[in-house]
């Protein structure tokens, strides 16, 4: 790569996109530089599944044309985005992350495409998924080491914005599908509020649970992603029909306080790795008592683990009838357990798990009456290593709580593991006070960037 072409690739979103606008580069050239970087690092990180440089190209030039006509351009004018292989595109593949989907074609776009190409987004290409967005793993490598994972399911999307191939990516989350691989590849990863972001021609594993998630390399990059996919659709029984957040607003602006954050005892921080838990117990130092409440978590924790479990096996099961029915042997090891133990669930015990969910969100909603964020961790430490015989792309326990209750969801990247690999720092807010959130994490690392 040409030092331009570096340069041009490790912007952000909000630069490039800031750039493209007054004209000083050329969409077609950022794209180009994005194209160069894949080129130069894909083979051994495997972030893609698809790519179509020559649409691309297309796609950026006709924006640039329309940037000289001074007509009204959208907020990711001429910027690059990569889509995880579960959101449907009628100009490419979606294959799922299974053999069973691979040539599968779909003939409208989803929701979040139909906004980003209103938004003047370049649509590159899709990034790898785990099987069915579930937990056997794709191809992808940690882009800071290739013997580690990059995590899941979103393992593609988080590790192209890691290795400079594109400034945004999409995810989706069901457990922990955005925050942990964000986490384990050093990038910023947002889940927004259950039901901000419509999930319509997305690869549907639980309709109970499933979130899109973004990925990008700044605090207002995601902030800015968010805005642009947060629309009221009526065909997604989630999205529901009221404003939505500012999140840019948030990202950008200071707290008029200082937040007040909240911080769970929960009972698998014991399985925080050493440098994980010191670095932990660091930032709680340095925030101190006024800023920080240490609270013992309620015992009803641990039933919205089960019940998570239960109504995401009961769904996904459901949903892939037909693979199960069809195509069993094209499924693999991994997952089959699972899809066995969901289709084995009684009636009254998924009901009893599905009821949980309203019990969480009114927790949580008297909850956040007394706090600003939870600052939580959102993985173990750092991203395990891979391993043929026992596939996994991590635990995604430290995200269980907050997806089953519909949470805005934020890892940052703060700490550094005992191999000098990325570890992020989760923080979770209020239900719709996404700007709240976002507001507080601004402040966050603000107060960290000082230390």
């Amino acid at each position: 790569m040409t030092g331009t072409s570096t340069m041009l690739s490790a912007l952000s979103a909000t630069e490039a996109a800031a750039k493209i606008r007054d004209g000083r580069i050329s969409s077609l050239d950022l794209v180009k530089a994005c194209f160069d970087r894949i080129r130069d690092s894909d083979d051994g990180i495997g972030a893609w599944i698809h790519l179509d440089e020559d649409a691309a190209c297309e796609q950026a030039s006709g924006l640039d044309r329309l940037r000289q006509t001074g007509k009204p351009l959208g907020p990711l004018h001429g910027v690059p985005v990569g889509l995880k292989d579960i959101v449907d595109t009628a100009d490419m593949p979606t294959g799922r992350g299974t053999e069973i989907h691979r040539d599968r074609r779909p003939t409208k776009d989803a929701a979040i495409v139909e906004r980003l190409r209103e938004a003047g987004a370049v649509i590159m290409g899709k990034t790898v998924t785990t099987e069915f967005a579930f937990v056997h793993p794709g191809k992808t490598t940690n882009p800071h080491d290739a013997k580690r994972t990059p995590g899941g399911s979103s393992s593609g999307s988080a590790a192209a914005v890691a290795a400079g191939h594109v400034p945004l990516a999409i995810g989706s989350q069901t457990n922990g599908s955005t925050i942990r691989p964000a986490s384990y590849c050093g990038v910023f990863g947002f889940k927004p509020t259950r039901g901000i972001i419509p999930r319509r021609g997305v690869l549907e594993t639980s309709q109970t649970l499933d979130q899109i998630g973004v990925f990008g390399r700044s605090l207002d990059d995601v902030a800015l992603l968010a805005d642009v996919l947060a629309i009221y659709d009526p065909s997604d029984p989630m999205s529901y029909p009221r404003p939505r957040p500012d999140m840019i607003a948030g990202a950008r602006s200071e707290a008029p306080i200082e937040p007040n954050f909240a911080w769970f005892d929960l009972g698998y921080n014991k399985d925080l790795s050493d440098t994980a838990h010191e670095g932990f117990a660091e930032i709680l130092d340095i925030l101190g008592k006024a800023r920080v409440e240490r609270i013992p978590a309620p015992t009803s924790f641990d039933d919205v683990i089960a019940c998570h479990r239960i109504v995401h096996e009961t769904e996904i099961a459901r949903q892939l009838r037909h693979e199960i029915e069809n195509h069993w042997d094209a499924i693999s090891d991994t997952l089959k357990p699972l899809l066995k133990r969901g289709l084995d669930t009684k009636e009254p015990d998924y009901q009893e798990a599905l009821a949980m969910v309203s019990g969480a969100e009114s927790y949580f909603a008297e909850f956040f009456k007394d706090y600003d964020a939870v600052l939580t961790p959102g993985a173990a430490g750092e991203a395990p290593l891979r391993s043929p015989d026992s596939p996994s792309t991590g635990d995604p326990i430290f995200c269980t709580i907050w997806t089953f209750a519909g949470l805005p969801s934020l890892s940052i990247p703060m700490l550094v593991g005992e191999n000098g690999l990325p570890i992020g720092v989760q923080v979770v807010g209020a239900q719709e006070e996404d700007d709240r959130l976002l507001r507080s994490a601004r402040w966050l690392t603000d107060r960290f960037a000082e230390a």
